[in-house]
């Protein structure tokens, strides 16, 4: 097949997905090792650490399309022993094709530990942050623009704002135990308004249900912990639109390796499901690093080049006031 005919088709799928974006309200940004975006997933996570925590993220999804869409995410926390409590800010930032298709988000998160008996804690937390969607549209290619006849001016209306902004509000519940755990997050609770048309639409509601437990738990006398395997799971609804994924981790230290599955079967009109990914990580003393890949195997997207992850975590202490140890048990990535 000719190439400038397959590139064309891959022209057209993305122009396929950002129109999408702009008239449906896509669904947020997903991240295949969401233990290590923390925060993002559920403001609960706000000072689980030792004391200090700094963890990045990056996510290229789709580069086998023009135009790829990339993520990252910037978070610190910090736990308060004397008060139980844990303070994040989180930093998030997503560029969809070549139209610089962008959201961002900053915002502070708080949470605070509850101890229900000597086996069970619970989190509760919030997330109160900004956000703001742009687009550069002249970047932007139309498909009356690669038409035969094309006279490369589009008759798709430019939106009037080039960017939009609103505050937005999270909470979320974690229970969890020395092996498992279990947790839902609400988000865009104040439904902001993102269309760069200036209507009357909104974020939809995201809820998020996670949880796992260690069914193995290994350890030695001067390493309490050093091998676990541990399943995983985590739902969400946004939009009508439902999404699961359900995981295995291994971790003998110093390494993890971890598998994937993302779909639900005949539910979402896929029979295969969306992807499976795998996972490698390395955790030594206060850092940790892991890298991920998503095999589409959805028949919508088979030619998107899947998706690659990176993330780094590195936990610190910056008093030497001894700390109450890590205990809930989800994995690093």
């Amino acid at each position: 097949m000719d190439s400038k005919c397959i590139d064309v088709k891959k022209l057209l799928l993305t122009i396929y997905l950002i129109s999408a974006y702009l008239l449906l309200n896509a669904q947020d940004v997903q991240f295949t090792q969401f233990y290590a975006s923390k925060l993002y997933l559920a403001p609960s996570f706000a000072g689980a650490t030792q004391q200090d925590r700094i963890a990045l993220s990056y996510r290229n999804q789709w580069p086998g399309l023009p135009g790829t869409f990339v993520s990252y995410t910037f978070a610190y926390d910090h736990y308060f022993s004397n008060f139980n409590s844990g303070v994040g800010f989180l930093v998030l930032r997503d560029v969809a094709g070549s139209g610089d298709l962008s959201t961002t988000n900053f915002g502070i998160q708080y949470s605070y530990n509850i101890k229900i008996n000597n086996s069970w804690h619970i989190r509760p937390g919030i997330h109160f942050y900004f956000m703001q969607t742009g687009l550069d549209f002249d970047k932007l290619t139309w498909n009356d623009q690669i038409s035969p006849g094309g006279t490369g001016q589009t008759s798709i209306e430019q939106p009037p704002l080039d960017s939009k902004a609103d505050v937005d509000f999270a909470s979320s519940l974690l229970a969890y135990s020395e092996k498992h755990w279990l947790g839902i997050t609400f988000d865009h609770m104040l439904k902001p308004r993102n269309s760069l048309y200036d209507t009357e639409e909104f974020v939809p509601l995201k809820t998020s249900i996670f949880g796992g437990t260690q069914i193995v738990r290994r350890g030695r006398l001067l390493n309490p912990v050093d091998e676990t395997l541990s399943l995983a799971f985590l739902f969400k609804n946004q939009g009508g639109i439902n999404q699961l994924d359900l995981g295995l981790y291994w971790y003998k230290d110093p390494l993890v390796i971890g598998l994937w599955y993302r779909g639900i079967p005949f539910i979402n009109n896929e029979v295969r499901g969306d992807a499976v990914a795998i996972l490698a990580g390395y955790k030594i003393d206060e850092f940790s690093v892991g890298y991920s890949y998503d095999f589409t195997i959805s028949r919508l997207l088979a030619s998107t080049g899947g998706a690659h992850e990176i993330s780094l975590v590195y936990e610190f202490k910056t008093t030497r006031k001894r700390q109450r140890k890590h205990m809930i048990p989800c994995p690093e990535f």
